[in-house]
């Protein structure tokens, strides 16, 4: 089944605590903020009262990193269900989390844990994803992780999992090139053998951030501006798609609010030059 088009939203940037006083005080013109599901799904306070304030203003697009939808563990009703109330209040366009485990019977790892590439857990994962979508009532899309293991029973690549994951569930794929960029030097393939081999319909959301060198591997810590590789395969990527939300992830060691948004800009810079050049909609503000 072909997936419904999704709106594409521009270039947003991680909603996070240390700019919201900038946020609400400037009104900057930015075309949306995600939002870390998890942060939001309380009963009341201040985080929620800064959230109402941005939904005045602003599209929001909720992201998950709790619910370890590969965990041997059953799905969490309690979660979801606060997962839900929280969608119709920001009306969300689709959620995304990551494909991913971390939950067993009792205990909860905190982690974003590769799963192995095999048969049975695309059956199982794809079952429990199509399951989270048609209770949420939106779009659901999963997103690829950084990783820096293998396992020794992987049967396929992980783009071969991802892409029949999502098929097989008629989700939605979240694709994180940073991602991309940082399993491929870790585990030593090409990225662009990886994007070739994907659904590029299914992507509804693009994720960009920066990584560390540590010489011997790479390490996912969204705290460094996106490096020109990056920048390349989101090159590369983006029109292939015919064009998604794309965002800025920028989650450690925080830069100032104009420094956060001034590296966003050159995502939109840059964004502007792939339309023109592939005849793409140039896409206009809508804050």
């Amino acid at each position: 089944m072909q997936p419904q088009k999704l709106p594409n939203l521009g270039i947003g940037i991680g909603l996070r605590p240390p700019h919201y006083d900038d946020i609400l005080r400037l009104k900057p013109t930015i075309d949306w903020f995600e939002i870390i599901s998890e942060n939001f799904m309380i009963d009341g306070g201040k985080p929620l009262e800064t959230l109402e304030q941005i939904l005045e203003h602003y599209p929001v697009v909720q992201h998950g990193v709790s619910l370890a939808i590969g965990s041997p563990a059953p799905l969490d009703f309690d979660y979801l269900k606060k997962l839900k109330a929280l969608t119709r209040k920001t009306k969300t366009p689709w959620v995304s989390d990551h494909l991913c485990w971390g939950h067993l019977p009792g205990a909860h790892y905190h982690d974003l844990l590769p799963l192995p590439y095999t048969k049975e857990v695309i059956d199982y994962v794809a079952q429990r994803a199509h399951q989270v979508q048609d209770y949420l009532e939106l779009p659901f899309a999963l997103e690829n992780l950084s990783s820096y293991v293998t396992f020794r029973q992987d049967e396929m690549t992980e783009w071969d999992f991802y892409s029949a994951v999502v098929e097989k569930a008629n989700i939605y794929m979240m694709l994180d090139v940073n991602n991309i960029y940082v399993s491929s030097r870790n585990h030593g393939f090409d990225p662009k053998t990886y994007y070739q081999n994907l659904p590029l319909e299914r992507v509804v959301q693009f994720h960009l951030a920066g990584h560390r060198d540590c010489v011997d591997y790479l390490l996912d810590t969204h705290d460094q501006p996106v490096c020109d590789e990056v920048w390349n395969l989101y090159a590369q990527i983006y029109p292939l798609t015919g064009g998604a939300s794309t965002l800025l992830e920028w989650d450690d060691n925080f830069l100032s609010f104009a420094e956060t948004w001034a590296e966003a800009l050159k995502a939109k810079q840059f964004q502007q030059s792939i339309h023109k050049e592939h005849s793409l909609p140039t896409l206009v503000s809508v804050a």
